[in-house]
């Protein structure tokens, strides 16, 4: 976009939708028009928004590129600025750099079933893939979906899981524990991988939640014979200044910014870091 990293775009929001008590996604567009017909990026880059006078936080683009009417970001209220970015309404400026960034390699995920395990808001960077894989269905196997939260209250994109199945897409939906009127499955998101046991064989696992969830999904899918490089997770959470200036998204001799956020497992290995 700008010549000069440091300066954003400037963009308008145009809707927020209220995915959960603490968590709200954003639909954006670039104000000048010609630079949003123009914008590209692949899924899993991320972009860095700037509410004015409070600062900038970094946050995974959840739109697919084949869907380009709008940006999509989730944010879930943590701190300062994603507190501001949660009084934002339609028709208020942001700043945006993006895209940054390295993304998922799709093209080397084709001719592979694919395997999301999602919890919560981690469900955001897998959001991006799966709707750009239904979008290209025919280049990718079977597409199995585990995703989970506390509550059927604490899941995002509720509204679009019928498009899911619709796409051909094994959508496998847990909470932790009973909770009334709820119809799919009960149990941990590690626990329901057990209970799938999806097969290893051609199959890519594309992992990203709370850190106690990957740590226990990861024992469960090397327990199934899944390889390192057969694990793909991203790490946009860690990133600061997205552009490799900062120096404290560094990981080993890596910058997740400039080298990531997304990486297989044997990678973070090698870099001597974890999940």
């Amino acid at each position: 976009m700008n010549n000069n990293p440091y300066l954003p775009e400037l963009a308008t929001v145009q809707e927020v939708i209220t995915e959960t008590g603490n968590i709200r996604t954003l639909r954006v567009t670039l104000d000048d028009s010609k630079k949003m017909d123009q914008f590209t990026f692949r899924p899993g880059q991320v972009g860095q928004i700037s509410v004015f006078g409070t600062g900038e936080s970094t946050f995974v683009i959840n739109s697919p590129p084949t869907r380009k009417d709008y940006l999509q970001f989730s944010v879930m209220r943590t701190g300062e600025v994603t507190q501001r970015i949660h009084q934002l309404n339609a028709g208020d400026r942001i700043g945006l750099r993006a895209p940054l960034g390295n993304g998922f390699d799709f093209e080397a995920m084709k001719g592979h079933d694919i395997l999301f395990v999602g919890g919560g808001i981690g469900m955001a960077p897998l959001r991006t893939l799966l709707l750009y894989m239904i979008d290209n269905r025919g280049d990718y196997g079977d597409i199995t979906v585990i995703y989970g939260a506390r509550s059927p209250k604490d899941m995002c994109y509720t509204y679009e899981f019928e498009e899911w199945r619709t796409g051909n897409v094994n959508l496998i939906l847990t909470v932790d524990a009973e909770f009334p009127g709820w119809k799919e499955r009960v149990g941990f998101v590690p626990t329901v991988l057990t209970e799938v046991a999806p097969s290893p064989n051609n199959r890519l696992a594309v992992v990203c939640g709370p850190p106690i969830m990957i740590k226990f999904v990861l024992f469960g899918l090397k327990d199934l014979g899944f390889e390192d490089q057969q694990i793909i997770t991203t790490l946009e959470k860690r990133m600061k200044c997205g552009i490799g200036i900062c120096g404290r998204c560094n990981a080993g001799s890596k910058y997740v910014c400039l080298d990531g956020p997304v990486f297989t497992y044997d990678q973070i290995r090698a870099m001597g870091g974890e999940l």
